[in-house]
């Protein structure tokens, strides 16, 4: 951030009266709403931050860090009593008196921009550090950022190289509280572009990689032909196993005999069995490839529709028209105690906090059925076959935000073709299991979905 374009921010949020909200919605972005309309984003990342202007967005997940209670009972609600740049320093100072205290009181939330030292701090009138973004201590600086500790000032600067002055590239007049606005809004589109296109790269790569995967297992799947051969053939050594159990000695390796067509064969024989259990041991290997014939199509058929439903993924990730999408399709690792969380049938994925699990064929389908509690939501495309999805909740009403963006993943992951698809959704209790994930429901109402890539708006 440049000296210049914090000063001209700052005379811009003194024209409001009040916060209306503010809260985390990124790891390091703040959301502060002032007068219940305009939405400025701070991006508080070390050596790369920001302000930005952009219509109020839902966060994929909360936070609930003592920075993030105290940032919201503070300054939620609060009025705004001064909006300054104090000295040379790339520091925003908003002032407020919370709505909460009881009686006269002032809170500063203290935004530097300030490359690897970048921070947001929350100070009572006396500049008395309440909390937090980033906690530093004594031995990583001399100017120690803890909850109770008096917050020094930052040593002043001796260059000037940001004050503005006629070789600035934005002319001072340019950046007006006229159209400050328009600036920050353009940052933003600027900025989600490039973040978009960063996001897409990885996220299609990473699903690549598992669809590769899944034609590997594939193409090692044995076919119904070569099974029924490697049984016939097990059978056969079996049988001539039996028939000269008599010549074979202990401690044998190798059996030489002829096969029933007069042809001279060597047979291996299994370590570690009894002589007379060498038959059983071509036998079983002899069932134990009928049985693969048998049931290979099904092996073969998870694996098909695992890919096809990561196929459909990556279609609506190269449709994605905005990183929220791209978050949900495939979410970067969550917090430290989702880490732990795994699903051994289907994908977990988390919406404002909600867990989301989702079916990737008939055989998950039905396990998520089973597994759902009978308050959870069950979702699926009407007149389509593909994924279940249930949202986890003990809740009556959920979001309908979180309703929305489920419905879009179901539809997703379901489908790759483009149109207008209808969601039906309900509570899992009124979900009736007819034959494997074939279902009958009551009690549900629709959402409709149109999958072109379209906007999420929450």
């Amino acid at each position: 951030m440049k000296l210049y374009e914090l000063k001209a921010i700052a005379d811009r949020l003194n024209n409001f009266s009040f916060i209306s909200r503010a809260r985390r919605i990124e790891d390091n972005t703040i959301e502060i709403v002032f007068d219940k309309r305009e939405s400025y984003f701070f991006n508080m990342t070390r050596g790369h931050s920001f302000v930005y202007k952009a219509p109020s967005q839902r966060p994929l997940q909360g936070y609930n860090a003592p920075f993030d209670t105290l940032l919201h009972s503070l300054l939620s609600a609060s009025r705004i009593l001064d909006v300054s740049v104090p000295g040379e320093d790339r520091i925003l100072r908003i002032r407020v008196a919370p709505k909460s205290a009881y009686k006269d009181k002032e809170v500063t939330l203290q935004l530097e921009f300030t490359g690897k030292n970048t921070n947001a701090i929350l100070l009572d009138e006396n500049e008395v550090i309440i909390e937090a973004l980033r906690h530093i201590d004594s031995e990583r600086s001399f100017r120690v950022v803890r909850p109770g500790v008096e917050l020094l000032p930052i040593p002043q600067r001796t260059d000037t190289k940001s004050t503005p002055t006629a070789d600035n590239p934005i002319e001072q007049e340019t950046l007006s509280a006229l159209n400050i606005d328009a600036i920050l809004e353009e940052r933003y589109h600027t900025i989600q572009a490039k973040r978009l296109t960063e996001m897409k790269k990885q996220k299609l790569t990473a699903t690549q990689k598992k669809i590769r995967h899944l034609q590997k297992e594939l193409k090692k799947l044995p076919d119904e032909t070569s099974l029924a051969q490697e049984a016939k053939e097990n059978r056969e050594l079996g049988n001539l196993v039996l028939a000269n159990l008599y010549q074979i000695k202990p401690y044998d390796k190798t059996l030489k005999t002829y096969d029933f067509e007069g042809n001279e064969v060597t047979i291996r024989l299994p370590k570690n069995l009894q002589v007379n259990r060498y038959s059983d041991h071509f036998f079983n290997l002899a069932k134990r490839a009928e049985n693969k014939a048998k049931n290979i199509h099904i092996e073969r058929e998870n694996l098909q529709t695992k890919k096809s439903f990561y196929e459909n993924i990556y279609y609506a990730i190269e449709q994605a028209k905005n990183p929220y999408e791209l978050e949900l399709l495939v979410p970067k690792r969550g917090k430290a105690q989702r880490k732990k969380e795994r699903l051994k049938e289907g994908e977990l994925f988390w919406i404002e906090d909600y867990k989301v699990l989702v079916g990737r064929n008939a055989k998950e389908n039905q396990a998520l059925l089973k597994m759902a509690k009978s308050n959870d939501i069950w979702m699926h495309t009407r007149e389509i076959p593909g994924s279940h999805v249930i949202i986890r909740t003990d809740k009556q009403n959920l979001p309908d935000s979180v309703l929305q963006a489920a419905a879009k993943l179901c539809v997703d992951f379901s489908t790759d073709q483009p149109g207008n698809y209808l969601v039906d959704y309900t509570k899992r209790k009124f979900v009736k299991i007819q034959e494997g994930s074939h279902v009958e429901y009551d009690k549900y109402q629709t959402i409709s979905v149109l999958k072109e890539g379209v906007e999420i708006r929450v």
